[in-house]
């Protein structure tokens, strides 16, 4: 049966990945421009535009009507850039005097409606060429409130763990998608979005990383090498459990720092729950502590987490501006972190306290030990050459999953013909289908609401309700992205907001960088706020369940929501007294 589960999720991973290539790449280019009819002696009109919303951010799939003295001659649809091309004919002489008629319209916008005659056009010979972009409107319709009602259901279930977190993913995803082809056929008001736009919106660099670092680890797990970290952590805290977290919450952080902070949690996980294992301790004591230290870590660099990488690339932030400005402040929330640490789960760290340390890791030298230095050989100058391709990723323009595949598939390759390790066995156990797949459906519910302007209608709010002022709108922007990124996936979010953002820093006199900041600290704090907030949460979490170490969404939030409140708190005051340019 879990065999037959894992070809399940591998099944159905493949089938959406790759059988549905072809149509995204066809959504890339639109609608084909219509054939000119072949007109004896007529004259040539191209009408093209770009339809783009009131953030400024192309609209794609919408519906352009081009009407001739109120007959339809044309129809397209805008491709992924917004653009939109019509070519056609008229009769000889007839183009200067005729009426055209541009209508666009896509579910949850307003219809726009353009109206000139042909002398507006430019002349060269026979052919009429103009230009006329759009701005369309966001409304409330159908399409908005039936994809935000699926998105709070779905919300509801994984939170309440009345579904588990995969499936209530794919119902979210797979209800929306039903509707946009069934009412939104029959109602185009209704059509929340395409398939080709649902498969777009699934950040396959987050799954591939993912992948790709599931491999290298599954690995490495053979070589006995998280054993033997296990036993040198313990020996470094000398028996003191608590000492033995603020260590391994300390190196979290700062990997996270430099590697992306899922891939550093991949690697850790492994560590975390053998030591407690050895300690007689619930490993989710240790786990979301490290997890929280993750996330914090990888605020304080440019390549730390996803929302620093947008961030950096649509401002032109470098690495260093990263460092100087936040670095500070995420000491601080981590010395608040141990305080946490220390205060909820002081009592079970002391219990766990073997009072005969040298004995036991005496104990721990014998048991832990390297089993297979030869593949750890292997396995180390592999990652080694992952993460000097993961520092210098921006250098090669190269997503960072691109390094993760390739060492992947080398160590794979190695460990194969090395005959270490069995191909099915790694695939079904050490790949956590279950995880990728929930990972590719929750982009596909988040691409509806953003698609439907949930996520534009919060950004305007902002927008309208900081009224010009430095400290409103820094407030709003931190704590606003702190609590949509607890709930809601911090990569669109942050999309979303920083054309919000950019205007916020150009209106607003001496804000500089600041508000760029208050984005990065609301976006990667705030994914510490549940379960589902970050990458790293639901990774790390999915393989302490798959041992057997289950936390509900609840439970992880009771610790880790008061935490981000103060670890917000901490950067609210940071921006106020600092200001960092």
């Amino acid at each position: 049966m879990r065999r037959f589960s894992y070809a399940l999720f591998l099944i159905t991973g493949l089938f959406i990945l790759f059988l549905s290539a072809g149509p995204v790449l066809a959504s890339h280019g639109g609608k084909s421009a219509s054939q000119a009819v072949a007109i004896e002696g007529g004259d040539t009109i191209n009408i093209s535009g770009i339809i783009s919303d009131n953030h400024g951010e192309p609209v794609n799939e919408a519906r352009v009507l081009i009407s001739i003295n109120g007959k339809e001659i044309d129809e397209q649809h805008t491709a992924h850039s917004g653009k939109y091309v019509s070519t056609f004919m008229m009769e000889k002489d007839q183009v200067q005097t005729a009426r055209i008629h541009i209508e666009g319209r896509k579910a949850s916008f307003k219809t726009q409606v353009l109206e000139f005659t042909g002398s507006d056009l430019a002349q060269k010979g026979d052919h009429y060429y103009m230009q006329e972009n759009m701005t369309l409107q966001r409304t409330l319709g159908p399409a908005f409130w039936i994809s935000t009602l699926v998105f709070v259901i779905a919300y509801a279930l994984i939170s309440f763990e009345l579904l588990h977190r995969t499936i209530a993913a794919m119902l979210g995803a797979a209800l929306m998608l039903a509707i946009s082809y069934t009412i939104g056929t029959l109602n185009p008001e209704y059509r929340i979005f395409s398939f080709e736009s649902a498969i777009s919106s699934i950040d396959m660099n987050v799954v591939f990383l993912l992948m790709g670092m599931m491999i290298i680890v599954g690995i490495l797990k053979n070589t006995g090498v998280f054993q033997w970290c296990a036993y040198i952590s313990y020996k470094l805290a000398k028996g003191k459990v608590f000492v033995l977290s603020v260590i391994l919450m300390i190196f979290t952080a700062v990997t996270s720092a430099f590697l992306d902070n899922v891939t550093t949690m991949l690697l850790l996980t492994g560590v975390a729950i053998e030591i407690c294992i050895s300690l007689s301790i619930n490993p989710l004591y240790l786990l979301i502590p490290l997890v929280l230290a993750s996330n914090i870590g990888g605020t304080a660099t440019l390549i730390g987490d996803p929302p620093n990488i947008m961030i950096g690339s649509y401002v032109g932030l470098t690495f260093m501006d990263f460092v100087v400005a936040l670095v500070w402040v995420c000491i601080v929330s981590m010395i608040a972190l141990f305080l946490t640490t220390k205060v909820v789960w002081g009592k079970d760290y002391a219990a766990a306290k073997v009072d005969n340390v040298t004995e036991y890791v005496k104990v721990l030298k014998e048991k832990y030990k390297i089993t297979d230095p030869t593949l750890l050989t292997y396995g180390m100058v592999v990652l080694g050459f992952v993460v000097m391709l993961f520092l210098s990723h921006g250098y090669w323009h190269m997503e960072v999953s691109i390094a993760a595949l390739l060492g992947a598939s080398v160590f794979f390759t190695i460990a194969l013909v090395t005959e270490k390790v069995e191909l099915l066995e790694l695939i079904e156990k050490d790949i956590e289908w279950p995880t990728l797949m929930f990972f590719i459906f929750l982009f596909i519910i988040v691409g509806a609401v953003e698609s439907t302007g949930l996520l534009a209608l919060i950004a305007d709010w902002i927008l309208n309700l900081s009224g010009g002022n430095f400290y409103i709108a820094m407030a709003l922007i931190l704590w606003v992205s702190a609590i949509m990124s607890a709930f809601v996936d911090n990569i669109p979010f942050t999309a979303t907001m920083l054309p919000i953002v950019a205007f916020l820093s150009a209106e607003i006199p001496g804000s500089e960088n600041t508000l760029w900041w208050a984005l990065a600290l609301g976006a990667c704090f705030g994914g510490n706020g549940t379960m589902i907030g970050a990458s790293a949460n639901v990774v790390t979490m999915g393989i302490a369940e798959s041992k057997g170490y289950k936390i509900s969404f609840i439970g992880f939030m009771k610790t880790a929501f008061p935490y981000m409140i103060i670890s917000v708190a901490i950067a609210h005051v940071w921006l106020v007294i600092v200001r960092p340019a």
